[in-house]
């Protein structure tokens, strides 16, 4: 009775210090690595480093391959998967590390918010050298201890290994994976980095902004007739949108990052409307700019708050979230005319597009097949724009499902090398 009437009243947060996650499809990284940035394969070489039998890394590595992990579970200082062996019954696997104490939470959060640039990346899903220099979050060797339930005594086991392995790949697709696994969730880290920046910013601006100059209220509503003083000079135009202030979790109050988007979006459109004149979303149809709003929301479709974003807008406007986050690629591409591009097939005049073909062989590249404004291989496309540039655009192999990548260009053989990183 007692902790009923506690709890009366209480409203239920939600605890994200566990989290599960499917299986990850097997990905090899462009240079041949098993992850695909840096952090994820500082994962990996963590436990490769103090590894006893490169032959059980090998395997271990095969299993994760072929999909022998099932789901992953994440907690504070633990990762735990049931991998499937050469026996029906999976093992229970798991990898323990040390989390991080208060100091080392401290050194994190002051080097994340004493840059700008470190907070955009985090929520790009991007994680910068400079700040794993400051609070070593990565493990080194040692600091993974494996366990499996399987007879195998190897350190680790292959089944450990694979493991290892497939989170590597979730550390790859979201790096707040690895800030749970030192003993943080990624609700209350955004809060916490929200409200260090705003604090931040707020010194800056009483530090950095003069004295407004003002007219006395009583002077303004002075009798008729009376002489007033010129009121004070228009404040300059600042270089850039200001930023939005903090919206600390309430739950009576709506998201806080919903918030800021909204709030960050204001400003960015008042600011182009003082230095232009012109609303930069006025033209656009409800499509167009639900896909810019998207496209300006720093992360990539991982975090919850984006995810919730893409699946609101894409609801709105009778599409699905993948058709978004596409579109939303081909607009951080080339804007308004990269979207034209990703969804309207043109015939264009002869001349560049007719040249195109014969420079690509002339470069040693594949012969590519044409249709309308398309030149199209096993997985890379090339899409002349109506504003004259080549979009450049990937696929699996042999598969019609292509996303915008790269920077577009106005030569096709240059535009086709940025894709293949030559």
């Amino acid at each position: 009775m007692n902790r009923a009437r506690a709890g009366h009243g209480a409203v239920a947060r939600h605890d994200d210090r566990r989290r599960s996650f499917p299986q990850v499809a097997p990905r090899e990284a462009p240079d041949g690595r098993f992850a695909a940035t840096w952090w994820g394969n500082a994962w990996v070489e963590a436990l490769e480093d103090t590894a006893l039998d490169p032959a059980r890394l090998a395997r271990g590595k095969a299993y994760a391959g072929r999909g022998h992990v099932d789901a992953i579970t994440v907690t504070p200082g633990r990762v735990v998967a049931y991998v499937h062996g050469s026996r029906p019954r999976p093992y229970r696997t798991e990898i323990r590390m040390r989390t991080l104490g208060d100091d080392g939470w401290e050194d994190f959060l002051d080097g994340a918010t004493a840059r700008p640039d470190h907070i955009a990346a985090l929520l790009d899903k991007d994680v910068p050298h400079a700040l794993e220099a400051v609070t070593g979050l990565l493990p080194a060797p040692g600091d993974l201890v494996p366990d499996c339930s399987c007879p195998d005594d190897g350190y680790p086991c292959k089944h450990a290994a694979a493991l290892c392995y497939q989170a590597a790949r979730l550390l790859d697709e979201d790096p707040f994976v690895l800030f749970l696994m030192r003993g943080r969730g990624e609700q209350e880290l955004l809060a916490e980095l929200t409200r260090r920046n705003a604090a931040r910013s707020a010194a800056e601006a009483d530090a950095a902004a003069p004295p407004m100059p003002t007219v006395p209220a009583r002077t303004a509503l002075d009798a008729a007739g009376a002489v007033l003083p010129p009121l004070p000079a228009p404040l300059p135009l600042p270089d850039r949108p200001g930023r939005p202030a903090a919206f600390p979790p309430d739950p009576a109050a709506p998201d806080p990052l919903a918030l800021d988007l909204l709030a960050t979006e204001a400003a960015a459109r008042a600011h182009a409307f003082l230095v232009t004149g012109l609303d930069p979303g006025a033209a656009l149809t409800p499509w167009q700019d639900a896909v810019r709003l998207a496209a300006a929301h720093p992360g990539s479709g991982l975090t919850a708050s984006t995810r919730a974003l893409y699946r609101d807008l894409a609801r709105a406007l009778d599409r699905t979230p993948t058709d978004l986050a596409r579109a939303v690629a081909a607009w951080r591409q080339g804007g308004a005319e990269g979207l034209a591009v990703l969804e309207e097939a043109w015939d264009p005049p002869a001349g560049p597009f007719d040249r195109a073909r014969p420079a690509l062989l002339a470069a040693g590249l594949p012969a590519f097949r044409p249709w309308r404004n398309r030149l199209s291989g096993r997985s890379l496309q090339l899409r002349l724009g109506r504003d004259g540039l080549w979009y450049g655009y990937e696929s699996d192999a042999d598969r019609e499902d292509w996303w915008p990548r790269g920077a577009p260009g106005q030569d096709p053989v240059d535009t086709l090398d940025g894709l293949l990183g030559r």
